[in-house]
């Protein structure tokens, strides 16, 4: 049977003549004349053919909606149907609302491919928890769902692909799926049918493979049936209002449904549907296209299936197709054609089970790349093109979550709906059925993106991001279209001048480090010490010798005020509130105790509180402030200052100098962790005395038009003192060394303050009864089976950063959080989760690097002590000697 979503046997394709010659080969396998371009056109499918038929169909079309639902969700492809699926087996009243039919949209013509792989942390859990449900649908519904599983092996086409997989593979072992460095002898054995030439080896992980997505989507419908959901179809959804009590009116022509909150799951509709309740989703949709060729004489002759090749040089992916081939290329940046119209205006109507013409011109550098690995496909002849809209965010990963609009969620923007479809749904009905997230997923946070993610910058963002859908991975990434944003930069201009290389975060053009005066910086990424890296000494020496600035205005600033302000202070963080006048640290806690962020709290004038988070973190953060006010009833207002206010700091030896002559305030009465208002440059500003680095300096926050006075006043008073400017990589690097636990690296929404050591900051014994703090009680009674350690790690030729696997014996025991070069310790420092069992100062472990396990040892603890402590230090000693003497 075929296992693509398309029954290619039925599309009816016309070819015209091309302005543009294809190479030979290409000529050969095409049977139907030559290529033609896109346009607006649409391919029809013959719907008397097709094989998509379900005996539940009719039952689904009915006449009318119900009243009332807990949960609607909107949209009938893989992701709509799993999250159904998910919501109903936890015993949710769900009602999915389809415009079309089950799979309409962008599942149907999918190729279905299913892999264990991504790069990115968090997001491999979403793979594994797909790859688990789809597993079982067909015991559970007795629905075939063509899962064929030979493994998917990426081919290393060159050196640094083969550092790239050793790279992935140092970040693997401690996680749930297998993964294998292949030979080139090893990758032959598997695929007989590549050419060899060029291959360095492969990244094999195996048990994985492709799928039938028309199939699986009607499984996990049929599955969401038994578990008690509705679905209807052909019920296009018109209006979403909300209601009074916080739930949704879902308006369509079959009648209106009152729901407690409503799923976006609308696909390529998903950004029409996201305007109905007043959201503007960056969703851009993108045309991709596969080819399926004839049977091939090399393929019938194989005794087993290949595995789901990736050629990422060449930039496509291949699978055996029944006896043929199925090659689907991402075009590069200049040849692939976006959806441009519908995200600024709306979806073709009657768009659904459509595709466009096949252009076959624009995959030819791919398929001439496909022909050299694959002898075998310069011989075949094509059966079908199919050409499909995708949707795709600006950096390629879906939104998934809560918005900031009581309970309107959003799963929409999946590129890879297949492989993240039973994920996402187990994902979201555990949050919305426990009342947190089951894990950390920042990553698909709908939140990340905000009011400076104009249409503009979708569509340039998207047309980079798939176009460098296959560019090798490197660590810290960076990469430059659409930038800057319109969010605010006062002292832009001046920083790159000073030399700084700027990178991006949530809208904000951040120094990330500085060249030498007089040299120009570059991004030149590395899987070994990179430039940035080598140049990391220069600023290190300025913030612990001299006194350095920096620009950290990304930092998400909210004011809090209101009568119920401190109570509502008190139920929200686990640490104490702070006085008028001072600054605290405090966590957010979950209701199972895990760490959802971490706030830097200031009491001001007048009952108001300055809360500071990270810059990442800015709407991920508001959101559940907002929602914690508004659930519980607290009579308080949170106004979103972020833009409004900039952020410089000084840190130092010599910064206290410094500000002597920049601020009117008196240092000798200005204590850690103190916040004073007054004059900074000739302006307005709030100064405290916290900095990131553990080394004497303030934070400023002057009006962001008044920035570039407080920055001015700082150069121009402090070249004597020796300033330097610094990114905001060197501060980690200080961070680290100091032992500060870092939110998204130490602490995250898979840990409790107790592992990581946050405990200090935890006030159990307060009045207050904060969220999480029975639970942090409970877990109190239990013998802790973690810790995070600081290892000194022999690695001269590459840093931690972390997420690496650290090995005892070649067994995976933990993984690394953070990691850096310390000048300290004249080696490389990581921090890591482990096991008890490993702990203790002395022992010794491996922590994986480029592929290889590098020896590391456990520290008493943070290698470098703060200013603070370096300052208590001289008194301990003397009381030391105290007791000594009386003794």
């Amino acid at each position: 049977s075929n296992h693509s979503g398309v029954n290619t046997s039925q599309i009816r394709i016309s070819w015209s003549k091309s302005s543009k010659m294809l190479s030979k080969p290409l000529q050969r396998i095409f049977t139907s004349g030559s290529i033609r371009s896109s346009n607006p056109a649409c391919v029809e499918v013959d719907r008397c053919a097709k094989r998509h038929s379900s005996s539940s169909t009719s039952a689904a079309l009915s006449s009318g909606v119900k009243d009332k639902a807990d949960t609607v969700v909107l949209g009938g492809g893989i992701v709509g149907v799993c999250t159904a699926y998910h919501l109903a087996r936890k015993g949710k009243d769900v009602l999915l609302l389809e415009k079309s039919e089950l799979t309409a949209g962008s599942t149907w013509h999918a190729a279905g491919l299913i892999t264990a792989y991504h790069p990115t942390p968090n997001v491999k859990r979403v793979h594994w928890d797909s790859l688990n449900f789809y597993n079982q649908i067909t015991a559970e519904t007795g629905q075939e769902i063509g899962f064929h599983r030979p493994g998917s092996l990426r081919l290393g086409t060159s050196p640094i692909r083969m550092d790239e997989f050793r790279y992935a593979l140092s970040r693997q072992c401690h996680k749930q799926s297998p993964m294998k460095l292949l030979t080139p002898e090893e990758v032959e054995e598997l695929v007989p049918i590549l050419n060899m030439d060029g291959i360095h080896g492969g990244l094999l992980t195996p048990d994985e493979g492709h799928i039938d997505p028309y199939s699986l989507t009607q499984a996990v419908a049929r599955g969401a049936r038994m578990h008690g959901a509705h679905i209807v179809q052909q019920a296009e959804v018109t209006g979403l209002q909300p209601r009074s009590d916080g739930g949704w009116d879902v308006v369509t022509p079959k009648g209106t449904v009152a729901a407690n909150r409503v799923i976006n799951c609308g696909g390529f509709w998903g950004r029409e549907v996201g305007k109905l309740a007043g959201l503007d989703l960056p969703l851009v949709p993108v045309q991709h296209q596969y080819l399926v060729t004839k049977s091939v004489p090399e393929i019938q002759a194989l005794k087993k299936e290949i595995p789901v090749l990736r050629h990422l040089d060449g930039s496509f992916y291949l699978r055996q197709e029944r006896d043929g081939l199925l090659i689907g290329p991402y075009e590069g940046v200049d040849s692939m054609v976006q959806m441009e119209e519908w995200a600024r205006d709306k979806v073709t109507p009657g768009f659904g089970k459509e595709l466009y013409p096949g252009d076959l011109e624009r995959l030819s550098p791919h398929l001439e790349m496909a022909m050299e690995a694959f002898p075998c496909f310069a011989n075949a002849e094509i059966q079908s093109v199919v050409n499909g809209p995708i949707t795709y965010t600006p950096d390629i990963l879906p939104m998934v979550g809560p918005t900031m609009l009581p309970n309107m969620w959003v799963a929409v923007g999946f590129g890879y709906g297949i492989v993240h479809g039973g994920g996402v749904g187990k994902y979201l009905s555990d949050w919305i059925c426990d009342g947190e997230a089951p894990y950390e997923l920042v990553e698909f946070d709908p939140l990340r993106y905000s009011n400076w993610t104009t249409m503009d910058y979708a569509v340039t963002k998207t047309r980079e991001s798939y176009g460098f859908n296959n560019a090798v991975g490197y660590p810290n990434e960076e990469r430059f279209a659409g930038r800057p944003t319109n969010r605010p930069r006062p002292i832009y201009d001046k920083l790159v001048e000073a030399g700084a290389h700027m990178g991006f975060n949530a809208g904000w053009e951040v120094p990330l480090w500085y060249g030498a005066p007089g040299e120009k910086t570059e991004y030149k990424p590395s899987f070994t010490k990179a430039n940035w890296q080598l140049e990391q000494e220069r600023e290190y020496n300025i913030l612990t010798q001299k006194v350095g600035v920096a620009d950290l205005s990304p930092f998400g600033k909210f004011m809090l005020t209101g009568p119920d302000a401190r109570k509502f202070l008190d139920r929200t963080v686990a640490g104490f509130v702070p006085k008028v006048g001072r600054t605290g640290l405090g966590h957010m806690l979950t209701s199972t105790g895990k760490v959802y962020a971490e706030l830097t709290i200031t009491g001001m004038d007048d009952g108001k509180y300055l809360i500071v988070t990270g810059g990442g973190s800015e709407f991920h953060d508001l959101r559940r402030l907002h929602q914690i006010a508004r659930e519980e009833k607290f009579d308080v207002e949170l106004e979103n200052i972020t833009e409004e206010f900039g952020t410089l700091t000084v840190a130092g030896p010599m910064s206290g100098a410094l500000m002597e002559r920049i601020s009117d305030q008196d240092l000798n009465n200005w204590k850690f962790m103190d916040a004073k208002h007054g004059k900074v440059g000739g302006v307005d500003c709030l100064g405290i005395r916290i900095t990131y680095t553990g080394e004497l300096g303030w934070e400023l926050y002057p009006a962001m038009e008044d920035m570039d006075a407080v920055y001015q006043a700082i150069v121009d008073n402090g070249a004597d003192l020796g300033l330097g400017h610094v990114g905001t990589r060197v501060i980690n690097t200080l961070r680290i060394e100091k032992g500060f636990r870092g939110w998204g690296h130490e602490m995250n929404k898979d840990t409790s303050p107790i592992e990581p050591g946050l405990m200090p900051f935890v006030k159990i014994q307060k009045k207050a009864n904060f969220i999480g703090k029975a639970a942090v009680q409970d877990m109190l009674k239990i013998p802790r089976t973690s810790e995070v350690v600081f290892l000194a790690v022999d690695s001269p030729d590459v840093d931690p950063e972390g997420d690496e696997s650290v090995v005892v014996y070649g067994k995976a025991v933990g993984y690394t959080t953070s990691g850096c070069y310390s000048p300290v310790l004249k080696s490389a420092l990581a921090m890591a989760s482990l096991p008890k069992t490993f702990t203790t100062p002395g022992t010794e472990v491996e922590v994986m690097l480029a592929g290889k396990g590098r020896k590391a040892v456990v520290l008493e603890g943070a290698p470098a002590l703060t200013q603070a402590a370096r300052e208590r230090l001289p008194a301990v000693k003397e009381e030391k000697i105290k007791v000594k003497t009386a003794v």
